[in-house]
């Protein structure tokens, strides 16, 4: 008899038993400040769409025409006929922006970093990694063949110390903003121990990318770091410009080895180009209306201060995620549902997103937002007991 319907009925009675069984929820309205589920609308807390730009009226309707004049589907992947003019364009908008040589685009974050540590590493490799980094990272340095070690979170000494040990070529790859916690690696000082090893530096800029930097280049524009400094550089489009997919910049050979040779590229269907076409709107208006960094950074420190007079304990974040750590999976949960109670949307994170004993509140601000509303979220999470 097979051995998988029993298998599957453990781990789910195991996520039932640890409180950490997870819901997919139904929205019923677009994304923004404020959605609807079934009858009941709440304001949204959970969202990475920071700048508030998944439903700008431009970017839709950018969208709209786009879908009208190239259709819906790309129809295959980029190598056969998928590839169209907003791919392109979109790439060299991407490239031009982050100061890169070349892009290239991919369905996905996830697809885009396990793709090029895919392609990028053989076995004898050494992958470093902090233990932090999100699960796509750690995931393709698994299965790319190469020795996977990781170190001390943002700890830029215990990484010399393993990249004094480690044999073959190296690759360091890092969060720049990591999900779950908000805070940012030290990309300057990770870029001079790599350089120092003779190792590339590899950045996932996902939750940093439009956000962070001179005109929202992202985290490693406001580091300060170039091409030769970060010769990998991937970021999302699905958080900050609001739409979807993801990107990988860096060197002309970088780009077209990536183009040869990653399997998720060469054997996906493309993103849709209309999409494509909606991203570069949403990359204009990330330029023209810096108003929305401005706003949304005003908005973070609204809510520290007024986390910190009523004793919430937040991490040290300074940006749109804010995690309220309550250590506890059940009380995690407890809390995110009193919030929905008094019509807040607030997702309780529970491993192994995050490490056992870590589980977590996490807030995430967005441009859209008003004062009123993180006003109404603090007072809420004190209603709440949240300080306890």
């Amino acid at each position: 008899m097979s051995a998988f319907p029993d298998r599957l009925a453990a781990l789910l009675a195991e996520r039932q038993q640890g409180q950490l069984y997870r819901r997919r929820q139904t929205l019923d309205s677009a994304q923004g400040p404020v959605v609807r589920l079934g009858a009941r609308e709440l304001l949204n807390f959970c969202s990475n769409d920071y700048l508030g730009l998944a439903s700008h009226p431009e970017v839709i309707q950018r969208l709209r025409e786009a879908a009208s004049q190239w259709g819906v589907g790309s129809g295959a992947s980029p190598l056969v006929c998928g590839y169209s003019a907003p791919h392109r364009e979109l790439e060299e908008a991407l490239a031009d922006f982050t100061g890169r040589s070349r892009a290239l685009l991919f369905g996905s974050g996830f697809a885009a970093n396990t793709a090029t540590l895919g392609a990028l590493l053989r076995p004898g490799d050494t992958v470093l990694q902090d233990r932090l980094n999100h699960a796509s990272l750690l995931d393709g340095g698994l299965h790319s063949g190469a020795r996977l070690r990781r170190f001390t979170h943002n700890d830029v000494t215990d990484l010399e110390r393993k990249l004094a040990r480690a044999p073959g070529p190296a690759l360091v790859a890092v969060d720049a903003v990591f999900s779950m916690d908000g805070d940012v690696a030290p990309l300057a000082a990770l870029a001079r121990a790599a350089a120092a090893a003779d190792a590339w530096l590899m950045v996932d800029d996902a939750h940093g990318f439009g956000v962070a930097g001179p005109a929202g280049a992202g985290s490693v524009a406001a580091a300060g770091l170039d091409q030769a400094s970060v010769p990998v550089l991937m970021a999302t489009l699905g958080k900050a410009l609001g739409t979807g997919g993801a990107f990988v910049a860096g060197s002309e050979d970088l780009v077209e080895a990536l183009l040869q040779g990653a399997r998720h590229y060469i054997y996906s269907t493309a993103p849709p180009p209309a999409l494509a076409a909606a991203t570069l709107t949403a990359l204009d208006l990330l330029q023209r209306e810096s108003w929305r960094r401005e706003h949304l950074a005003t908005l973070v420190q609204r809510f520290r201060s007024g986390a910190a007079q009523l004793g919430l304990p937040l991490g040290e974040s300074q940006g749109p995620i804010q995690p309220l750590v309550t250590g506890d999976a059940a009380r995690a949960l407890a809390l995110s549902a009193a919030l929905r109670e008094r019509g807040f949307l607030v997702s309780a994170i529970r491993p192994p997103t995050v490490p056992a004993g870590t589980a977590r509140l996490r807030v995430t601000l967005s441009a859209a937002h008003s004062p009123e509303q993180v006003d109404a979220l603090l007072q809420a999470l004190a209603d709440c007991g949240a300080t306890r």
